[in-house]
């Protein structure tokens, strides 16, 4: 199983959608939020997801699909 940290930046147009629920079902992920800040206009999330590779790419795609900006994390969040 490969493990993979990365901030999502969510449009205010899906803030209040299952977004992170539905990746992780439909792909077979596991998430585990490391730390978010949501406001009225962006929501943030650092998230850890574990799942195959293949999977874990399915997952960046269909995040990027909805509009959901995917940036790896390197070094911030406390091991």
């Amino acid at each position: 199983m490969a493990k993979k940290m990365v901030h999502l930046i969510f449009p205010q147009k899906l803030i209040k959608e299952p977004v992170i629920y539905t990746m992780a079902e439909k792909y077979d992920l596991i998430p585990n939020i490391r730390r978010a800040k949501i406001t009225e206009t962006v929501g943030e999330v650092t998230l850890e997801l574990n799942g195959t590779r293949e999977n874990l790419e399915k997952g960046r795609k269909y995040l990027e699909r909805l509009g959901v900006k995917v940036e790896p994390v390197v070094g911030d969040i406390i091991e």
